[in-house]
């Protein structure tokens, strides 16, 4: 019996519709972290990743509010967290700044730390990596003269990103941050949906996102807190959370020790 050759270009054929069968199945599935792996292993690039939370066995947790339009809500919410002996990390706009310099002022004076958040909240995926630096200069120079406080985080608006952006947070020494607890209150969620969404989602290591501005947050803050605290998390800052140095972000965004 005669066997016929395979040629060269349909096993290549094959194999190239086997990594794109397993990639689809890896992004559909409950392991979807993997499927980055595929894609770096088959363009030869590694994709880079913001910290999303932290893989910790302690419970502690880090909230942290968004500013980019609007204060009404801002000492509210300050008072709330003075209440619960909770300090935390507020990511500043300079749009925001210009218009609440004094709102800022404040929330350093009750302890909290301030993060970069840009200059006039871009995409920054559609940056080039110049406008990407002048972006994160510029709000770093704002917030430093109108606060004094210098920051060393950064969150990307509408959590968009790419490998340049990662790149260039590190080289001028700063941590690109995300979150893994989304309160949706930004969708003006009612204060129970937030607090449902908020407490079942929290795990150590955890970084929960809210804005400074929406409207059902601060009704919304304080049983969050007692809730946690009740579990016996410790609530801090992202910058007491993450690790400084030798560390490592895994293809699900968790930062791990080296």
């Amino acid at each position: 019996m005669r066997v016929l050759a395979v040629p060269r270009w349909f096993k290549s054929g094959l194999l190239f519709l086997l990594f794109l069968a397993v990639g689809i199945f890896l992004t559909k599935g409950p392991l979807a972290g993997p499927s980055q792996a595929l894609v770096s292993f088959v363009t030869g690039v590694k994709k880079l990743h913001p910290i999303y939370c932290v893989g910790i066995d302690e419970p502690k947790v880090a909230i942290s509010f968004d500013a980019t339009w609007g204060a009404a809500y801002t000492k509210q919410l300050l008072d709330t967290l003075d209440k619960y002996n909770v300090k935390t990390t507020f990511f500043l706009v300079n749009i925001w700044l210009d218009k609440y310099p004094e709102e800022a002022k404040e929330i350093v004076k009750r302890g909290h730390e301030l993060g970069l958040h840009s200059s006039t909240h871009p995409d920054f995926k559609k940056l080039s990596e110049e406008a990407m630096v002048k972006e994160l200069q510029d709000n770093y120079n704002k917030i430093y003269e109108i606060t004094g406080f210098k920051p060393i985080l950064f969150r990307p608006p509408y959590g968009s990103y790419n490998n340049t952006l990662i790149t260039v947070t590190q080289r001028l020494g700063l941590h690109a941050i995300q979150w893994d607890v989304d309160s949706l209150d930004w969708r003006d969620l009612s204060a129970q949906q937030i607090y449902q969404r908020v407490t079942s989602r929290v795990k150590n290591g955890s970084i929960v996102l809210f804005h400074n501005n929406a409207t059902h947050t601060p009704e919304a803050l304080g049983p969050i807190l007692e809730n946690l605290h009740s579990r016996g998390f410790k609530i801090v800052p992202i910058s007491e959370l993450i690790y400084k140095e030798d560390y490592y972000v895994d293809v699900n965004g968790v930062q791990r020790k080296n």
